[in-house]
């Protein structure tokens, strides 16, 4: 441990509970770790600046790539883990290497129309350049992880510095994951309807993982993330100036009302930030108070974005 590790120095007052072994492969190499686990919450770091008013209302519309964030000091719509993108197209040129290596190796237990042959029982053949490949690849994932934890971290630490009332729709990232059951006609191909869904950008963006993040620092003030009922608030269908709700279709990325267009996933972020607290409802009053200042706000955001020099995801709606 370094000596100037202030962190650290503080960390270590607390009892020691347990340790643990940890075992992770870098650079093709296995590593050993000693963990520790302390008793208590852990020291807050200089560069941390979070919110002081557990009051201060924060609404997360999450979805499987972006994030919408509302609150009273500013407006964002932002891509989760979006430093990872050039990552995630090398890593699928080394996975389409790696099929291509496994397949030349193994002719034999493969069918014509490139399925796996289960008749064949042989043992899979593997190349050197094949196990090369396939470190690369492991390595790869390994830095993405990192990485990807490493931003939601950050991600995290800027939201609760807008407050620490933070509220978020329930999701259920596991049924949007699976493969979708039913078997559909495209009206306009005529062709069956792919029935994969969210799988990739899921494990991509791990969007689950910034919310358990977002939780467990809200558990050192004593606090938790408020998950607001999906069914009964309806936030992506609710509209509070008429008070009624409007379905759309997943297309329709923009709320078209006589005070200003407003997208979607930002207008939801604001019903939710706007909730009551039973987390079941649309406080109206409130959100009539507050909408100037957020549409304000969203004008500013949308700007932003508009100025960004690179290509927009659909969900955001530019």
């Amino acid at each position: 441990m370094n000596d100037q590790d202030e962190y650290a120095y503080l960390a270590l007052q607390d009892n020691i509970k347990y340790c643990r072994l940890l075992k992770k492969v870098i650079r093709g190499k296995n590593r050993y770790f000693v963990q520790f686990a302390l008793e208590g919450f852990p020291p807050k770091k200089r560069k941390q600046n979070f919110s002081k008013d557990e009051n201060a209302r924060v609404g997360l519309d999450i979805g499987t790539s972006t994030l919408a964030i509302a609150s009273e000091k500013e407006v964002k719509l932002l891509e989760l883990a979006e430093g990872l993108s050039v990552e995630e197209r090398k890593k699928r040129i080394l996975q389409r290497k790696l099929d291509r290596q496994r397949r030349a190796n193994n002719p034999a237990k493969y069918n014509d129309d490139g399925t796996i042959n289960k008749s064949n029982q042989e043992k899979w053949i593997q190349s050197e350049n094949y196990k090369k490949t396939r470190k690369e690849l492991a390595e790869m994932s390994r830095k993405m992880a990192d990485q990807r934890k490493q931003a939601h971290n950050q991600l995290a630490n800027h939201i609760l510095s807008l407050g620490l009332d933070v509220r978020v729709e329930t999701m259920n990232f596991k049924g949007l994951q699976a493969k979708a059951k039913k078997t559909e006609v495209s009206e306009k191909t005529g062709r069956f309807k792919r029935k994969k869904r969210f799988g990739k950008s899921l494990a991509n963006r791990t969007p689950s993982m910034l919310l358990s993040i977002i939780d467990n620092k809200l558990k050192c003030f004593g606090l938790e993330l408020k998950r607001i009922d999906t069914a009964k608030v309806k936030a992506s269908q609710f509209e509070h100036f008429t008070q009624t709700y409007v379905k759309k279709k997943l297309s329709e990325r923009w709320n078209h009302f006589e005070q200003g267009d407003v997208q979607r996933d930002l207008y939801s972020a604001f019903l939710i930030m706007n909730t009551k607290d039973n987390l079941g409802e649309i406080d109206v009053g409130r959100a009539n108070k507050t909408w100037n200042q957020f549409f304000k706000q969203h004008e500013q955001e949308m700007e932003r974005r508009k100025q960004l020099n690179k290509k927009q995801l659909s969900s955001i709606g530019l």
